[in-house]
């Protein structure tokens, strides 16, 4: 699929900032060529995803988001990184399938995504492992379906109920409008979680990561009660996530600038079991550790 024209006037994130990205960067801070900063097998993600050899992971650079809180902000915000071509993109693929990588793991793609689907398409005979689209749930829901071919496994997260916290944290005003949609389609697209003949790895599904940040417990709580609500039961698993550390902005919300609490955390799990939303992964509390970030150090971009 050719989607480059989109790069003239950008509308791949529900921004549509409509910039010409061959002669600017959009809110991402992207140009029109794609810029990453590790691809490695990363063995962190959810025990169906990771497995026992790890996810192809490819972490690009720049994001559509812009979290105070952000753990991969040297990347995301700060936009580090090296470019390279779709062709060489398509390699790193196939050298992550080569290393025994469970599936491909496209981390905060979607500013790139004409140049992702390039690659795949140039190797569509020879990749044989699932793709799995991990992102931070601010998506169009045309670009979600226009992946619909291309994409096995969606992970993306459910940050905000609150308008008021996703512009502040977020700095996405319309970001659960966003989100609901993108997620609503991503359900529709994959159908039931299917997994391989042990049942430990996934091979096609839905996986939507909830992390609790301090103080806001309540809006996670509604996010809960929305997806039981709307969402088609059996249809996704759930990833509710105590991990939060203050990292990059945060100090400048002081009700953010902590970790959250023990009773926190246990609140929405608890809400989440009362509701049957047990399909699912939970994280021990200690998960809140800086070393859960791996290092952006350029591994595997040739």
């Amino acid at each position: 699929m050719n989607l480059t024209h989109i790069y003239e006037s950008c509308c791949l994130c529900p921004r549509n900032c409509r910039v010409n990205r061959y002669a600017n960067t959009g809110y991402c801070g992207c140009g029109h060529t794609v810029k990453a900063a590790r691809a490695a097998l990363h063995h962190w993600e959810e025990p169906c995803i990771s497995g026992t050899r790890g996810s192809g992971t490819v972490f690009f650079s720049g994001c559509t988001l812009g979290c105070c809180f952000c753990q991969n902000y040297s990347i995301s915000q700060e936009n580090f990184g090296r470019e390279i071509t779709s062709k060489e993109l398509s390699h790193i693929f196939l050298r992550l399938q080569e290393k025994g990588a469970h599936n491909i793991n496209l981390v905060t793609a979607t500013q790139y995504l004409p140049s992702i689907l390039e690659a795949l398409d140039l190797i569509k005979s020879s990749l044989f492992i699932p793709v799995v689209y991990n992102c931070g749930g601010y998506e169009s829901e045309e670009i979600v379906k226009e992946l619909s071919s291309y994409v096995d496994i969606w992970l993306p997260d459910l940050k905000y109920f609150s308008t008021e916290l996703s512009s502040r944290y977020s700095k996405a005003p319309g970001y659960f409008e966003a989100a609901s949609k993108a997620i609503k389609q991503m359900i529709l697209q994959t159908g039931a979680p299917q997994f391989d003949s042990h049942g430990d790895i996934m091979k096609k599904g839905v996986i939507i990561r909830h992390m609790v940040l301090p103080g806001a417990k309540e809006d996670s709580i509604r996010l809960l009660h929305w997806m039981k609500e709307t969402l088609p039961e059996g249809m996704y698993y759930i990833s509710l996530m105590s991990q939060y550390t203050p990292f990059y902005k945060s100090g400048n919300f002081p009700e953010i600038n902590r970790r959250i609490t023990s009773y926190e955390y246990g609140k929405v799990v608890d809400e989440a079991i009362r509701l049957g939303l047990d399909q699912g992964f939970m994280q021990e509390k200690s998960s809140a550790k800086e070393e859960y970030t791996p290092p952006f150090d350029l591994e595997g971009i040739e």
